[in-house]
C-alpha cells in the first residue's frame, strides 16, 4: 500500500515537471486540477494515516514538496503566457493607439519664461538660491531698519524657535548673496517663490512669486534703468505702450519709483482694475542705495547701480484677465486645461 502511495505522488511529481501550456484555458485547469479546493493532492494528505510510521515523515515531505512544485510551476507558466499575450498586443498594427493628452505649462510658468526670454536679449543673467533665508541677508543687506514694519511678525514666517531664519519677503535676498560673491559688472534677474503672512483673498495670497532685476556697474544711472524698464514694457504689452514713473519708497533703492502702463479704458474691466485712471501699476524700481552696496562688500563710489521688482502672478493675471489670485494656486484641471495651447 505504502509503495503504491509513493508511486501516486511520484507520478504526479513528473507530469507537473513535464507540464507545458499554451493558452489561458488550459493554464486554469491545471490550477483547478492540482491547487484549487478539490485538488488530487488533498485525498493523498489523507493518506498519511495509513502510511507505516517508519514512512510517514518521508510521504509527508514528499507531498509538501510535490505541492510546492505545483504552486512554482502554476507561477512560471502564468508569466509566461502574459509575456506572449503582450507580445501578441505589440505586433497587432490594426488596434487602435491610445489617446494622447497634452499636458499644459502653468499660466506662471508661461508668464515667467517670456520674462526671462526678455531681459534675456538685453544680457541679464538668471540667479536662483535659497527659500528659506536669514535675517541679514532677506533684511539687513537690503538696509531694512530693525523697525522697520516688514520686520514685524504679521508680515513674515519666521521658522519655529528662530529669530533669524525665515521663509524670504521678497527675491532681493538672492542680489544679496550675488553681491556678496560677486564684483560688478552685475546684470541678473531673481525669480522665485516667496512668502509672506498675508491673508488670502482674491487679491492676496501668502505664497506668490517674483522677479527681481539688479545691474551695478561704473556709471549706471536712473536714466538707464528707465529705458530698460521701458524695453521690458514695449517686449511685454506692445512697441506702443506708454509707461509712467512715480515717486515712492523702498529701503533699498534711493531713489524709489514705482511704474506705471496705460493699459486703457476700453471696457468695465480695465475701469476695474486700473480704478478708472487706465493706468495700472506693474512693478517697483530705483537706484541701489549705497549702503546696500557697501553692506555686501562694493565701493559705492566706485559704482552704482539700479534695482527693479514684479509680481508674476500680477503679470499672469493681467494677461489672462484672471479675476482671483487663489486659481493659480489650487491646481484645478479645468481651470488649467485653458492653457493647454498657450505658449
Amino acid at each position: 500500500m505504502s509503495n503504491s502511495l509513493f508511486d501516486q505522488v511520484q507520478s504526479i511529481q513528473q507530469d507537473i515537471a513535464n507540464t507545458s501550456l499554451d493558452n489561458l484555458e488550459a493554464l486554469e485547469a491545471f490550477r483547478i486540477k492540482l491547487l484549487g479546493s478539490k485538488n488530487i493532492l488533498k485525498p493523498l494528505f489523507a493518506e498519511i494515516r495509513n502510511i507505516e510510521p517508519a514512512r510517514r515523515k518521508e510521504f509527508g515531505l514528499l507531498i509538501n514538496e510535490v505541492k510546492s512544485q505545483a504552486e512554482e510551476k502554476y507561477q512560471a507558466l502564468q508569466k509566461e503566457l502574459a509575456g506572449v499575450q503582450q507580445d501578441q498586443h505589440t505586433i497587432d498594427v490594426t488596434a487602435p493607439g491610445e489617446p494622447v493628452y497634452p499636458g499644459a505649462r502653468h499660466p506662471i510658468a508661461i508668464t515667467l519664461n517670456r520674462i526671462i526670454e526678455i531681459f534675456a536679449k538685453i544680457g541679464f543673467n538668471v540667479a536662483y538660491d535659497r527659500e528659506i533665508e536669514d535675517d541679514w541677508h532677506n533684511f539687513t543687506s537690503m538696509n531694512t531698519p530693525e523697525d522697520h514694519p516688514a520686520r514685524d511678525m504679521q508680515d513674515t514666517f519666521y521658522l519655529k524657535d528662530s529669530s533669524q531664519y525665515l521663509l524670504r519677503t521678497h527675491t532681493s535676498s538672492v542680489q544679496s548673496r550675488v553681491m556678496t560673491k560677486t564684483q560688478p559688472p552685475i546684470r541678473i534677474i531673481a525669480p522665485g517663490r516667496v512668502f509672506r503672512n498675508e491673508t488670502i483673498s482674491a487679491r492676496s495670497h501668502c505664497q506668490f512669486h517674483q522677479v527681481e532685476g539688479l545691474y551695478v556697474d561704473k556709471g549706471v544711472s536712473f536714466k538707464d534703468m528707465k529705458q530698460t524698464l521701458y524695453y521690458y514694457a514695449q517686449e511685454q504689452y506692445g512697441k506702443d505702450v506708454k509707461i509712467r514713473l512715480r515717486p515712492s519708497f523702498f529701503p533699498f533703492t534711493e531713489p524709489s519709483a514705482e511704474m506705471d502702463v496705460y493699459w486703457g479704458l476700453n471696457n468695465e474691466h480695465d475701469y476695474r482694475i486700473t480704478k478708472g485712471t487706465g493706468w495700472l501699476e506693474i512693478l517697483g524700481c530705483g537706484m541701489v542705495d549705497p549702503n546696500v552696496l557697501e553692506s555686501c562688500g562694493i565701493d559705492s563710489e566706485k559704482y552704482t547701480g539700479f534695482a527693479f521688482g514684479m509680481g508674476i502672478e500680477r503679470q499672469a493675471m493681467l494677461k489672462y484677465k484672471i479675476s482671483d489670485i487663489r486659481y493659480l494656486f489650487e491646481n484645478d484641471v479645468r481651470f488649467l486645461n485653458q492653457f493647454t495651447s498657450a505658449l
